[in-house]
């Protein structure tokens, strides 16, 4: 059983939308950012979501990661229905169920490299033995041991990425949330950023990842094609497919 499976063997699903919409007032108008996206994500599958500006893909990705709450419709994270819950419950869910990984690393940079993976554990209330332990452990899976006493500025872009990488596999998250992860990179680096993330996915990680370029896209095992908040396509890798076959 992988590690993702093991957090909740009694479902197959981490994300379930249904009818989902976020709608906006803006003046005397309102603008329907997601417009009855229903959506089934099965635990250890590897998601891109790509659409032009506008199309609906950041307010699914804020959404997904509990950043927001939808106007209508149900979410529900590991089984659990956001609409219900308090806002400390919903920050609980972020911090026990998703990791998250930004275009601009937001990495602490008066911190160490650590200090940074540690840091969802701290919020957590883990023992700092435990919490350095998991943090060395994490930084050597993703190529970083001999790192750990850097700070940011200290590290390249891909090191960099990779750190936010570890802190946000920190908690061992049941979803992964990538947004635009290799858009501050440059190709070579982005492409090895890119085959970590697949590296995490064979392991059993569910991985939801926006972005804007097909080549990274290519990377996923399902493309999600957003358009005017709603679901244009989704289309399975035939790599994926015939692996499987």
């Amino acid at each position: 059983m992988t590690e993702a499976a093991a957090q909740n063997p009694d479902s197959n699903h981490v994300i379930e939308l249904h009818e989902v919409w976020k709608t906006y007032r803006m003046g005397s108008q309102d603008v329907h950012a997601l417009a009855g996206v229903s959506l089934t994500i099965e635990r250890g599958s590897f998601w891109a979501i790509s659409g032009a500006s506008g199309s609906g893909k950041s307010t699914m990705l804020n959404l997904l990661g509990c950043l927001d709450r939808p106007t209508q419709g149900r979410y529900a994270l590991e089984g659990q229905d956001i609409a219900l819950t308090s806002d400390d419950e919903l920050s609980d869910l972020r911090l026990k169920h998703l990791g998250f990984v930004f275009q601009s690393f937001n990495l602490i940079p008066q911190l160490t490299v650590q200090e940074n993976i540690e840091l969802p554990l701290f919020y957590q209330g883990v023992d700092s033995a435990i919490a350095a332990k998991r943090a060395q452990a994490i930084a050597e899976r993703v190529g970083l041991s001999d790192r750990l006493g850097h700070r940011p500025t200290e590290l390249s872009g891909g090191q960099q990425q990779r750190v936010a990488i570890a802190r946000a596999l920190s908690n061992n998250p049941s979803v992964l949330l990538a947004d635009e992860p290799t858009g501050n990179l440059d190709t070579a680096t982005g492409d090895s950023i890119m085959e970590l993330l697949t590296e995490l996915h064979e392991q059993g990680k569910t991985i939801m990842m926006v972005t804007h370029e097909p080549e990274i896209a290519d990377y996923a095992q399902f493309q999600l094609v957003m358009r005017d908040g709603k679901i244009e396509s989704i289309t399975e890798n035939p790599r994926f497919a015939m692996a499987g076959a």
